[in-house]
């Protein structure tokens, strides 16, 4: 059985909203029956089969391809199966999302994995500001799940997150961690400015030092911490390089706040053997 694929006719003029199109939503519908949805783009709808040519019936693995920059909501709300995106996303992918994978085989505009609930969601390119966090006016960010972003990532990463771990591969802006209270935030590269600010609970780990740790995180030292081992080890399952580093990273530096708020939060930066 082949892949359900949704292969755009053109290049979008507009944003499109493909919420619709998710495996539980598809599985008992014929190629007709799908074709036959209506999807918002701009300030009207239109038909898929308008905008997709559909190809193959196994509603369990959807992909999409084309110019994809622009669909917007991809896998919002999904509980299983997988979603495979051949190329960018718009905004908005993975929203919700309860269960399954979701895999983009380039780069995410804002608010990936906006209050994710569960699942697996790997980004091979960049993400855009406000990953894993919540829609403007909630206070309730991820609270499950795993996000993997091969690249960089933008401003407010992780901003009132609850639960999961999103690990970074690249860099990341600004912000990050902002207004957590609970979940792991793991980055190999570089980081911005403001790291953990107004964080309440949670673990920012981090491979390289920042180039400022707020003055509001204590200085607690150096210490071996027989979790992080374990929490690697977790991660076996995932292709990324911090499954590796639950043998090589044995030390690290921590860091407690933000003490304007909650402080129990945690920066931890791996220490030069």
């Amino acid at each position: 059985m082949t892949a359900l694929t949704f292969t755009l006719k053109a290049e979008a003029k507009q944003r499109i909203d493909v919420s619709p199109l998710i495996p539980e939503g598809l599985t008992a519908k014929s190629t007709g029956e799908i074709g036959g949805l209506l999807l918002q783009t701009g300030n009207r709808q239109l038909r898929v089969d308008a905008l997709f040519r559909i190809e193959g019936t196994g509603a369990r693995h959807i992909l999409f391809q084309g110019p994809t920059a622009k669909l917007d909501f991809i896998g919002k709300g999904m509980n299983s199966g997988e979603i495979e995106v051949n190329g960018d996303a718009g905004s908005y992918l993975g929203m919700q999302m309860k269960g399954g994978r979701i895999v983009v085989k380039g780069s995410i505009d804002a608010y990936g994995a906006c209050e994710l609930k569960n699942g697996t969601i790997i980004i091979q390119g960049n993400a855009g500001d406000f990953l894993g966090a919540c829609l403007p006016g909630n206070k309730k960010g991820m609270a499950g799940g795993v996000v993997i972003v091969r690249g960089n990532v933008g401003d407010r990463a992780g901003d009132h997150m609850r639960r999961g771990a999103v690990l970074v591969e690249g860099n990341s802006g600004d912000y990050l961690g902002s207004r957590m209270t609970a979940g792991t935030i793991g980055v190999l590269g570089k980081t911005g400015r403001h790291i953990g600010y107004a964080m309440g609970r949670g673990t920012l780990l981090l491979a390289q030092a920042p180039a400022e740790i707020p003055p509001t995180f204590n200085d607690c030292g150096t210490h071996t911490l027989g979790f992080i081992p374990l929490l690697l080890k977790g991660f076996a399952s995932y292709d990324t390089p911090f499954s590796g580093m639950s043998e090589s990273l044995k030390r690290v530096r921590r860091y407690a706040g933000d003490l304007c708020g909650l402080g129990k939060g945690e920066i931890l930066v791996a220490a030069q053997p």
